[in-house]
Order: structure tokens, then C-alpha cells, then sequence
């Protein structure tokens, strides 16, 4: 079986993994983006993974922070 092993782009460090498994045991943001007509990369598709904590930087860093909406059920 080939192991699939998941990074964060941002910081490089590897997700924590069930062993001998490809679950991820931690949570993350999956980005997956084509670019289309009227941007500088049209046709491109690019694919990461950020971790919480970078994620947490990343946005800190934002003018217009995201909407936050508590949620009463996880799925």
C-alpha cells in the first residue's frame, strides 16, 4: 500500500497520522484552486494543505478577518 503522507505547506511539518494508516488525527485547511481567464496563472491548478497553527498566522495577518459562525453540529 502506498502511503499517501499529508504536509503543510507552510511549515513543512507532517501531519499526525493513525499508524500504519493514512488517517489524519488532526484537522486542516485543503486548498484547491484553478485559476481561470483574467488571472496571470489561467489553466492552473494548485493543491495545499495548511496547518492550524499556520493558518491562525496566516489570517492574523488579514485586513478583513474571515466571518466567524459558531457551529452546534460537527460532522
Amino acid at each position: 500500500m502506498e502511503r499517501n503522507i499529508k504536509y503543510c505547506n507552510c511549515c513543512g511539518r507532517e501531519f499526525h497520522t493513525k499508524q500504519d494508516t493514512q488517517i489524519v488525527l488532526e484537522d486542516y485547511v485543503q486548498i484547491d484552486k484553478v485559476w481561470g481567464y483574467f488571472s496571470k496563472k489561467d489553466g492552473l491548478r494548485q493543491k495545499m494543505n495548511i496547518c492550524e497553527s499556520c493558518f491562525g498566522k496566516w489570517v492574523s495577518a488579514f485586513r478583513i478577518p474571515p466571518e466567524e459562525v459558531e457551529q452546534q453540529e460537527l460532522l
